[in-house]
Order: structure tokens, then C-alpha cells, then sequence
């Protein structure tokens, strides 16, 4: 079993956290960068809810 299976497994079922700490760990870059990588941070946050299962599903909004 990879790192990223155990990991994968690790966060199943808890997408709402995941989702909460992928926000916070963009948010804070931002802040460190003062916003000069804030394209680079949406991205990779987009990536990380793709692969952890935090992403928007068919009953949540849109992110602004």
C-alpha cells in the first residue's frame, strides 16, 4: 500500500475536515505571500480536493 492510499484511507469520511484544512493551510500562504501566489494556492488547493475527496460536490457552492 503507497503513502497516498494510507493517507487516502486515513481521510475517507471526514471530507468536511479535509475540506477545512485545505482552506486554511491556502489562506495561510496567502497571508505569508501577501497574496503574490494566490493563483498557484487555488490551483493546488483545487488538486488536493480533487485527490482527497474535499472537492465541491453537487450540493455545495461554488468557492468565491
Amino acid at each position: 500500500m503507497s503513502m497516498m492510499d494510507k493517507i487516502k484511507s486515513m481521510l475517507k469520511g471526514h471530507e468536511s475536515q479535509t475540506d477545512k484544512g485545505i482552506d486554511k493551510a491556502g489562506d495561510m500562504t496567502d497571508d505569508k505571500s501577501q497574496g503574490k501566489l494566490k493563483g498557484q494556492v487555488d490551483t493546488g488547493q483545487e488538486k488536493l480536493r480533487d485527490e482527497f475527496g474535499g472537492g465541491k460536490g453537487p450540493d455545495q457552492p461554488p468557492r468565491p
